[in-house]
């Protein structure tokens, strides 16, 4: 954990707050996969009108492997942006 801040002074420009955006996604990625593997194993959440739930977790992780190549490859911040 970091040290609080001093308080900012009149006129002091803001500080960017570090997100940590890589943990962010793959706490994602693991929600969606619990999500698969709970869908998976009651049968009432993946039969009849409900069988497109376990493939929403399947593109949710899939999404998110993408965003996490994304933001890995360094275009998903915006250091580069001003």
């Amino acid at each position: 954990m970091t040290a609080p801040t001093p308080p900012r002074k009149p006129g002091e420009p803001l500080q960017p707050v570090h997100v940590p955006m890589l943990k962010i996604i793959e706490w994602g990625i693991v929600g969606w996969a619990v999500a698969l593997v709970v869908t998976l194993l009651v049968p009432a959440l993946h039969e009849g009108d409900r069988s497109w739930w376990p493939w929403t977790c399947v593109a949710g992780m899939l999404l998110g492997g993408i965003g996490w190549l994304y933001v890995r490859r360094g275009r998903g911040n915006a250091q580069d942006a001003v």
